[in-house]
């Protein structure tokens, strides 16, 4: 991994060497880096993917943890409207058994579209709203823009004004605040790489929390101002405080969103500090793992949209940002129930699992695409409650070594050219292969293996690699395998928690890593290590040092396949 440690604009133009397209050790190419300011660092980290990724997060810093209800299925939309829809959305949901973690309100809720404040009329008592919702297990997300309201009056913009000797908000060069457009209007930008704003902006957060809010998604802040023509954000001459350093738009524009990012967890961490901050970013820079995750913006729905979300989360992961996951549905437009579908049943397997849509796009309710569909998403649904415990393992991973939840089919073996050009597939960390649907009317579809034996969970097949194999990809589900010798922390039936054992391949061994869940504060969990192997006729799984054995119901699958 190479990384120009340089936020000005610049190029990257990467050449193709003689021995094909691509990267990877075996593929000789160039690569021009071209920045028009600033010093040009670069770090290089070698080694394996695992060992890259390792390197980078000691670079960069470890990725925050997400509260475990942020590894649940989430709901969006701009365009609720009010809050009895709100309350009959969470009621579709409860009354079809269909379960649901977070629901997010958008700019919508907002009066006039102003940032922290709440349109009374169509959100008459939030807070009452939030604890109704919070009881029946459903958080409240807040979407948060950096745009100001350019409008003596307005509680944020005079509060703005009155920050340190100049105020908080970006000026030109003649020290004349900028003012741009955005949805409240004409609205003026926080300097965010002033600490003295960092730290206002952070103490607006208290207002989000009192509403009932346990988290916020950051919008717009590339950040965003409409234009006709040319750069849809600040003008290139605008000052930014740049950490005291001083400079322009050119220098902060990448970073601008980072330290959104920073004030916004630093600010949520202060008024709660007995919880794990939930943030997540359209935009970034790198560290943004410090404080949250992000998504993909305003993905275009449509087969392409769908495979293009796969490889955004793919490609995250490889930056170090672990929690990502795309607008489930696509943001615009009407999907056919076929797509999806088979969206939503890629987001399943994906961190960040929303639904998301535009106030004139259709409507993303899984009852809304007719009995068929709700069924299949239902399942869906109820597998990923069913891996929740997969999914905190997962986080806490990516916590301590940097390692993504989704990973590339090269992970294990970056020298494999095959794997490499597979883009179609990916590994939910070290135990789990899922193979989604991204093309319309495929009920078969070809998955590449990597080495060792892999499990159908549907079925129970065991398939040798490496190898490309087909398998069964019914409306109903997306095919996904399980590596011989797992070892996968699952909820039980009775919703305790269960290990759920592939058995290992003749003559060989296997396990895994499990974090139980230590709730939403800081408490270190516990990793607990197991191994899996062959006696007699019968797999036995050991936990590693403890004298006690395993505390939990273990569920052996894949036996028969053990010839």
């Amino acid at each position: 991994l190479m990384f120009h440690d340089n936020s000005w604009a610049g190029r990257v133009v990467l050449r193709e060497g003689e021995e094909g397209a691509g990267s990877g050790h075996d593929r000789p190419g160039a690569c021009e880096v071209r920045m028009e300011g600033g010093p040009l660092r670069c770090w290089v980290v070698a080694g394996t993917p695992a060992r890259v990724l390792q390197g980078w997060t000691a670079l960069t810093g470890a990725p925050a943890l997400p509260p475990s209800w942020a590894l649940g299925p989430q709901h969006a939309r701009w365009g609720f409207g009010s809050g009895e829809e709100v309350r009959r959305v969470v009621d579709g949901y409860r009354q079809r058994g269909l379960p649901l973690s977070v629901l997010h309100l958008d700019i919508d809720h907002y009066d006039g579209h102003r940032v922290f404040t709440v349109d009374g009329e169509r959100f008459p008592d939030l807070p009452a709203l939030a604890k109704e919702l919070r009881e029946d297990g459903v958080r409240l997300v807040s979407i948060v823009d950096p745009a100001v309201k350019a409008e003596p009056g307005d509680a944020v913009f005079d509060g703005g004004v009155a920050v340190g000797e100049r105020g908080a908000f970006v000026r030109d060069a003649r020290g004349r605040v900028v003012v741009g457009e955005v949805w409240p209007g004409a609205s003026v930008y926080p300097d965010f790489t002033d600490p003295l704003v960092r730290d206002w902006w952070g103490s607006l957060y208290e207002e989000r929390l009192a509403q009932g809010f346990s988290g916020v998604w950051h919008d717009m802040n590339e950040p965003v101002s409409f234009a006709a023509f040319g750069d849809p954000s600040l003008p290139r001459s605008a000052r930014h405080v740049l950490e005291g350093a001083g400079g322009d738009h050119r220098e902060a524009h990448n970073v601008y969103a980072l330290a959104m990012a920073r004030a916004g967890y630093e600010g949520l961490l202060r008024f709660r500090p007995e919880e794990r901050p939930f943030l997540f970013s359209r935009s970034g820079w790198a560290g943004m793992q410090r404080y949250g995750g992000t998504w993909s913006g305003d993905v275009s729905t449509g087969w392409p949209g769908l495979r293009a979300s796969l490889s955004l989360v793919v490609g995250l992961g490889l930056c170090g940002v672990p929690y990502s996951g795309p607008d489930v549905g696509g943001f615009d437009g009407f999907p056919s129930p076929e797509l999806y579908l088979r969206w939503f049943q890629l987001g399943a397997y994906l961190p960040l699992f929303r639904t998301h849509a535009a106030i004139d796009a259709g409507r993303r309710e899984p009852w809304e695409f007719g009995p068929e569909v709700l069924e299949h998403a239902r399942a869906a649904l109820v597998e990923r409650e069913r891996l929740r415990p997969y999914f905190v393992t997962l986080s806490q991973v990516a916590r301590m070594t940097g390692a993504p939840y989704v990973r590339p089919m090269w992970w294990g073996a970056p020298g494999d050219r095959a794997l490499r050009e597979c883009e179609d597939a990916f590994l939910l960390g070290d135990a789990l292969l899922v193979a989604p649907v991204l093309e319309p009317g495929t009920r078969r579809r070809a998955v590449r293996l990597p080495r060792g034996r892999w499990y159908d969970t549907a079925t129970g097949r065991a398939y040798e690699g490496p190898g490309r194999v087909l398998v069964d990809a019914p409306l109903s589900r997306v095919p996904v395998l399980a590596r011989a010798g797992a070892v996968i922390p699952v909820r039980g039936a009775d919703g305790e928690p269960e290990l759920e054992v592939w058995a290992p391949a003749p003559g060989c061994t296997g396990g895994g890593l499990v974090v139980r869940d230590p709730g939403d504060g800081w408490a270190e969990a516990d990793v607990e290590r197991y191994v899996t192997r062959w006696e007699g006729d019968h797999v036995v799984v050991e936990r590693d040092g403890a004298e006690g054995g395993v505390d939990c119901p273990v569920r052996v699958r894949g036996v028969r396949g053990r010839d």
